[in-house]
């Protein structure tokens, strides 16, 4: 609507017609959508409501997800930019100058392009797409269960917590699982508790006496000195060396040909205030519940403090290659109802709205263990995928999403992701691991869903039960999809 062109926008911050646009598509068709129009913006030919500079980093972050279809289709449009209709220049330089954005448009999103994972699977199943099988994937799928990862500590001479500064270390013990088992996504191999360790808690992992922070914040006084103004330049300071760890692991699994999604997370704010106050699962478990008595005030505060960050935390990890993003609410357990929704809730919802005004494309999935009473609000958060713990009810839970999935702002229902019990891959048979399978994905369906455990594997699980796990869910799902097919061709 004007008659000069502007600089383009930052491609992540579209005017909201482009938005509204991009939101009357499907899940399958909008990425490719915001591609195209996200090049467009770049090169001048939209007319944008920023005056800012090109900024192709923000172009690429706003592309981090596209199907291996989405990427052949749009990259035998981009060689030849004829489709193009460019506004007129008033004079040779400035056309030259728009003609030389194109190309840099060109090759910012055919480098995007070819960094999306081919095999995209759980994508397509995170965005509720139908799918030829179920994927799965699993809590801590990279660590102790595995042999190889304990003679890598020994080799290395290295714990847990060394690792986890060296990025291709974590590159390393991310791949491992990769390796043994057929799972349809990678995890970044970190810790939950590497934010409060960026705010100067010191956290210490003994062995036999659980996660323990040796200076935990003791007032109101102590959260108000907590610095996150500038929370991305504390995440890029602060935590440098866990986003290091992100382009190591693309390219392994590049090198590897496991071109499959890699998942970022973080814990949410509670399960972080939780330790940072001297909470411990051990002892000290009413710590949470104590301060929300006692400093109600403060714990607003710091929760807020700690979304700003997470908020910050996981888009970068976006902006060096996470393909999903998974936030853990660990410590659900150990705050009641009342104080998660009067406290928490609203958190969790901001995040995911900041996130989705970030990373429109890349979903977000989130599991609050212990506090299953929330995942109807979560799905009315915004969130993509939601966890069901070992102790959720399937089909309670499935009915009474599907029954509210009017609200939800990603206009279906969630994808589910969970449940398998981690227990059963401990002592027993294929054939049983086999067995418990069938009757999980009977209950669930085996669409719109992720399969994966009820809580983190622990480290006694058995390699082989764990591979016919991840066997049985893709061969299970495959053949109840083909039953569902032949009964439909049928009653046709």
């Amino acid at each position: 609507t004007t008659s000069s062109l502007v600089s383009p926008p930052d491609p992540v911050v579209m005017n909201p017609l482009l938005h509204r646009s991009l939101r009357r598509h499907s899940s399958r068709t909008a990425p490719l959508l915001a591609i195209g129009l996200a090049a467009l913006s770049a090169c001048g030919v939209l007319i944008a409501t920023s005056r800012r500079s090109t900024n192709f980093d923000a172009l690429e972050r706003g592309m981090g997800s596209v199907s291996s279809s989405q990427r052949s289709a749009f990259t035998t449009m981009i060689p030849n930019a004829g489709f193009v209709q460019r506004r007129q220049s008033s004079s040779s330089s400035s056309h030259t100058s728009r003609c030389n954005k194109m190309e840099s448009a060109k090759r910012a999103v055919v480098s995007v392009l070819a960094q999306a994972p081919q095999h995209d699977l759980l994508l397509r199943a995170a965005r509720g797409e139908k799918t030829e099988r179920t994927p799965v994937w699993l809590f801590r799928q990279a660590g102790r269960h595995l042999p190889e990862y304990n003679q890598y500590k020994k080799d290395t001479n290295k714990n847990f917590l060394q690792l986890l500064d060296d990025p291709k270390d974590v590159a390393e013990v991310t791949m491992q699982p990769l390796r043994r088992y057929d799972v349809d996504a990678a995890i970044l191999f970190s810790d939950i508790l590497v934010v409060p360790e960026a705010l100067d808690i010191n956290v210490d992992m003994p062995g036999g006496k659980g996660i323990l922070v040796t200076n935990p914040i003791q007032g109101p006084e102590d959260v108000a000195k907590i610095d996150v103004s500038s929370p991305r330049k504390l995440v890029e300071d602060r935590l440098s060396h866990v986003l290091a760890a992100l382009p190591e692991i693309k390219n392994s699994l590049k090198k590897e040909n496991r071109d499959i999604p890699l998942i970022g997370f973080s814990a949410a704010p509670f399960t972080l205030m939780f330790y940072m106050v001297g909470g411990n699962t051990r002892f000290n478990q009413t710590m949470g519940e104590q301060w929300f008595q006692q400093y109600p005030e403060a714990c607003d505060e710091l929760l807020g403090k700690l979304s700003d960050v997470i908020v910050e935390y996981m888009s970068l990890q976006v902006e060096k290659g996470a393909d999903l993003l998974q936030l853990f609410e660990a410590m659900g357990s150990y705050i009641s109802e009342p104080n998660f929704k009067k406290f928490e809730m609203k958190h969790l919802t901001n995040i995911a709205s900041r996130l989705k005004e970030k990373h429109p494309d890349v979903p977000l999935m989130v599991f609050a263990r212990g506090a299953q009473y929330a995942n109807s609000d979560l799905q009315l958060a915004g969130y993509d995928v939601v966890t069901l713990d070992t102790e959720a009810d399937r089909k309670v839970e499935v009915e009474r999403l599907e029954a509210e999935k009017g609200q939800a702002p990603i206009g279906r229902r969630v994808t589910l992701q969970g449940n398998f019990d981690p227990k059963l891959l401990q002592e027993g048979t294929p054939e049983t691991v086999q067995a418990a399978v069938k009757e999980m994905l009977e209950e669930f369906g085996p669409q719109s869903l992720i399969a994966n455990l009820g809580e983190g594997l622990s480290g006694k699980e058995d390699p082989v039960l764990v591979k016919a796990f991840v066997d049985a869910i893709h061969a299970t799902s495959e053949e109840m999809n083909a039953k569902a097919a032949t009964a439909a061709t049928a009653a046709a």
